[in-house]
């Protein structure tokens, strides 16, 4: 547990924030909330009892001071195209992990990019997207995976009973499709490549009880960035139920509400990841409630692992390559439900 130690959140008063400092609380961490806002901010600690430390990322100074005396920093704050830079420059600076829940596919990539070789030869220790988007469905790939060297395929299937977006994921997809304009990114034949056309609509075959559903394919999240950095995967494809693409591409849907003391709303999900060599294909699924919830005891998890040493490398590396996927996924046994199917032939 966390016996004591500071860790700053950037972004703590954001939807997502506010759980991720819960779940740090709860693990014995002194959270240091942070971010620009100084209103928010200052209502968040009072609730918590905890320090609150205005920063802003047009201000490196301010982030030194807000890290100054942490042993890590969470990066909350989207859009990430604008934090993630200046966050982690502090962070090493400050000589301290980074950990973000990021769901932006080019923030993540550039992190991988920009950072790998730096952080590396530091032996500092950068994990992205340690989310429900990026971060679970690589653990969920890491453990489907197995004992094998390399895959043929890689396919992530979210069923969400709904989505309503938070005003955060609302202004990241903003800023994402900016980056993108018209096009969509897929990875294919191990690399990225942008498309113009239509995403098709699939039927996915989810297991019992909720079996097949209507699906985007190729709708792309953050899980496509880890899975291919660490796993011999060259085609990594990612799809979402089609009612939850309808609610978040709705203008009007609502941000989630909560429907118990924690904070959580009543969505549920489904992830359901199948990995296929030489027609045979292994799966890994997990279920839970609210996908913003869950984030918390992913990043804090990872946080409490990288700081007690319990991580196979250094540098910017995905959830699965940095910590022993199926431990880890064992450990969140309290927020998801975990079932590993067993190997099967596929059929023609």
């Amino acid at each position: 547990m966390g016996t004591g130690q500071l860790v700053a959140v950037f972004g703590a008063y954001g939807h997502t924030g506010r759980f991720v400092v819960a779940e740090l609380a709860a693990r014995g961490f002194v959270p240091v909330p942070s971010g620009r806002n100084a209103r928010a901010l200052e209502e968040l600690a009072d609730e918590h009892g905890l320090e609150a430390r205005v920063a802003a990322v047009e201000d490196p100074a301010s982030l030194e001071r807000a890290l100054a005396g942490t042993a890590a920093v969470i990066n909350c704050a989207g859009p990430f195209a604008s934090t993630t830079g200046p966050v982690i420059e502090a962070a090493l600076s400050a000589g301290i992990p980074y950990l973000d829940v990021a769901a932006e596919l080019e923030a993540n990539l550039d992190t991988f990019a920009h950072y790998r070789e730096r952080a590396r030869g530091a032996g500092a220790v950068i994990v992205p997207a340690m989310a429900f988007f990026g971060g679970l469905g690589d653990l969920l790939a890491t453990a489907a995976m197995g004992d094998w060297t390399e895959a043929d395929e890689a396919h992530i299937a979210y069923a969400l009973s709904s989505w309503h977006p938070t005003a955060g994921t609302r202004l990241s997809g903003a800023v994402s499709r900016e980056r993108r304009g018209a096009r969509r990114l897929r990875y294919s034949g191990g690399q990225w490549e942008y498309r113009t056309d239509d995403a098709p609509t699939l039927e996915w075959g989810f297991p019992d009880p909720m079996g097949p559903r209507s699906v985007i394919g190729e709708f792309t999240m953050a899980d496509v960035v880890p899975v291919p950095q660490h796993l011999p995967i060259p085609d990594v494809t990612t799809y979402m139920t089609a009612e939850a693409v309808r609610d978040i591409a709705a203008p009007h849907t609502p941000a989630p509400t909560a429907t118990d003391e924690s904070g959580r709303s009543d969505q549920t999900f489904l992830v359901d990841v199948v990995v296929r060599s030489g027609g045979v294909e292994r799966r890994a699924t997990a279920g839970g409630q609210d996908i913003y919830a869950v984030t918390a005891p992913l990043v804090a998890e990872a946080l409490e692992r990288v700081l007690t040493g319990r991580t196979k490398a250094v540098g910017v590396a995905s959830a699965g390559e940095i910590f022993d996927a199926l431990d880890f996924l064992h450990a969140l046994a309290p927020h998801i439900a975990l079932d590993l199917h067993p190997q099967k032939q596929m059929t023609a």
